[in-house]
């Protein structure tokens, strides 16, 4: 029994978790997490060349509340597990590994870990020793700076480079860390400095909910008190934090665990565009500038700083009978509790420039540390073609640089929010030849609704992404759409707009410049050559007395356009950047001139 007792820390966490390697035979793992509030379970691939992508194939959630199994026992008497507790989680992983079976997972690539409650409990041993009896698993119990390890890396996961706070707040508690992808060795030393505090969500609405005034207040000056130390200490130990604390700009803050993805769901209930156009709360930001931004929007008023209201959230939470998207009744019970913790954390971090909510956790997080540096720092969304794609990486890129050629010089590409700086290049030329047997309606709508719900748990997806590959795909087809989709469609515009007025210009614009290509090249070119000899872009930008102008020339072979009847390429572009009322976007005029070329 002496190896399933064993903590797992962080000398020893890589020889206890199963090895990755890029030749192995299966590279099924599947991984329990015994948290506080409930137990999840999930059977990832690693499969190359997609590793980093660390992608789901099955996922379930027991609602075991470990953390609640302990406040059954006497105030006065040692925390213990109840029997029927031990008894359900012993079944509820015999389940969970019978269905890693069934899916082909190694024997020896199924972990389960777990955390504070495992941790606290008395009678932990007999835990373990009945879920070793049941299924055959052992458990590694996870210490601290490997929970806070597991947990920023997972949060971390989610994103291409990350520099900021990362907070988790689970049942039993709230941790703090930094982490900044341009260090070495940054997600160890994210481990070490990390300071958990023991107010989670599960343990904090026990005290709210008590009655006694005394110790929630004694809670609440404890949890500012750590909220403020641990800020402090992270400041003193990385510099470029503390450089972010006293520039104007600020502070980026990453939130993960339960709790914060409650308040999340909260925001997205109460936010300035609705409908909220994207249903998942990974990825969902609040950004001190963009706030200020949308509050000119039209239709989108944005009272105070609408992340800090945490207690106007805790107002609407106690006060909307209705459902609320993303939140059980448990989150919404727990709902003081989490709101108080957001607001120990803006009294605590007063110059924070943006909020991120993550969907990655200690599974995610467990999973990338398996995973050699190099294939951890890639950019996630680069990766992200679909398996059997028949189109060659050189024919790909000479697809995507035609595109780009139309960017007319003296715009920096690299400060414009577009389908390729965002690394979704490849994504939107996979789908420019596709579905071309039915209507452009049919496809806009097709590709507006498939932009903001495709791989829901991908790593880097970001909520701008969406919206801008989406924008960008229904423009390619015309943006042709019925007035349900209409509405989906203005949710997104202010979205992208909020992010920068120009994201909506150049989704539009990309969109008109792939359907010239698209007619003019009706097939998918099979080589860079075939494209280069069909259509060329070639583009001038110049101002004007009342808006710029983009002057696009698009040199065409006389075989391309047999039979096209030329005005009907340069009406594709007649709509863009015109003020129309809820457009949300530039005012730019663009002037396209066809020439034949030799």
């Amino acid at each position: 029994m002496a190896a399933i007792t064993e903590a797992v820390t962080l000398a020893n966490f890589e020889a206890k978790m199963p090895n990755w390697t890029p030749d192995l035979p299966n590279h099924l793992y599947a991984l329990v997490d015994m948290g506080s509030n409930g137990i999840r379970f999930s059977i990832s691939d690693l499969s190359p060349p997609q590793t980093r992508l660390l992608k789901c194939l099955y996922k379930e959630r027991a609602a075991i509340s470990l953390f609640d199994a302990l406040s059954t026992s006497p105030s006065t008497a040692p925390l213990k597990f109840p029997a029927e507790t031990i008894t359900c989680v012993a079944q509820t992983l015999s389940r969970f590994k019978a269905i890693a079976d069934t899916y082909g997972v190694p024997p020896g690539h199924t972990t389960v870990f777990a955390t504070e409650a495992m941790r606290k409990a008395e009678n932990a041993a007999s835990m373990l020793e009945a879920v070793h009896s049941a299924s055959g698993l052992g458990i590694c119990v996870l210490a601290p700076e490997v929970e806070t390890l597991f947990g920023s890396v997972g949060a971390r996961s989610g994103f291409a480079e990350v520099d900021g706070l990362f907070l988790d707040l689970g049942g039993g508690s709230v941790q703090m860390t930094y982490l900044n992808s341009a260090m070495d060795g940054y997600e160890i030393a994210a481990a070490q400095s990390g300071l958990s505090l023991p107010f989670g969500a599960a343990k904090l609405i026990k005290i709210i909910q008590s009655g006694e005034v005394k110790q929630q207040e004694i809670a609440r000056s404890d949890l500012n008190t750590g909220m403020q130390k641990a800020f402090a200490d992270l400041q003193n130990k990385f510099p470029t934090l503390k450089a972010s604390s006293s520039d104007p700009t600020g502070i980026d803050v990453y939130l993960c665990g339960g709790g914060f993805r409650g308040y999340a769901s909260m925001l997205m209930h109460n936010d300035s565009i609705q409908p909220y156009p994207i249903p998942a709360v990974g990825a969902y930001t609040w950004n001190r500038v963009l706030e200020r931004m949308v509050t000119n929007v039209e239709n989108c008023k944005v009272p105070g700083s609408f992340f800090k209201e945490s207690k106007r959230m805790r107002k609407v939470n106690e006060e909307d009978e209705g459902k609320i998207f993303g939140m059980s009744n448990r989150r919404r019970e727990q709902f003081p509790a989490i709101a108080t913790v957001v607001g120990a954390l803006v009294s605590s971090v007063q110059n924070i420039r943006s909020v991120t909510f993550c969907s990655g956790g200690n599974r995610e997080g467990a999973l990338l540390m398996k995973l050699p540096k190099q294939i951890r720092e890639t950019r996630p969304l680069s990766l992200l073609r679909q398996p059997g794609d028949t189109t060659s990486d050189a024919t790909l890129l000479s697809v995507i640089e035609t595109l780009k050629s139309a960017v007319p010089p003296g715009f920096d590409a690299r400060d414009i929010y577009t389908v390729f700086t965002l690394d979704l290049g490849p994504l939107f030329v996979e789908a420019i030849w596709a579905r071309l047997g039915q209507t452009d309606s049919a496809n806009a709508a097709y590709e507006l609704h498939r932009a903001i719900t495709r791989d829901p748990s991908v790593p880097g997806f970001t909520h701008l992404a969406r919206a801008a590959l989406a924008l960008t795909l229904c423009a390619r087809w015309g943006s042709d759409l019925g007035p349900i989709d209409q509405q989906l469609l203005s949710s997104l515009r202010q979205l992208a707009y909020a992010a920068s007025p120009e994201v909506v210009f150049w989704a539009e614009y990309f969109g008109a410049v792939a359907a010239v290509l698209t007619t003019l090249c009706p097939t998918e070119p099979k080589n860079p050559e075939e494209l280069g000899n069909t259509v060329r872009f070639r583009a001038v930008a110049t101002k004007g007395k009342k808006k710029d102008r983009i002057e696009l020339t698009i040199l065409v072979s006389p075989n391309a356009c047999r039979g096209i009847e030329l005005a009907s390429l340069q009406s594709l572009f007649k709509n863009i950047g015109k003020q129309k009322k809820n457009a949300y976007t530039v005012a730019r005029k663009v002037e396209p001139i066809i020439v034949q070329s030799a």
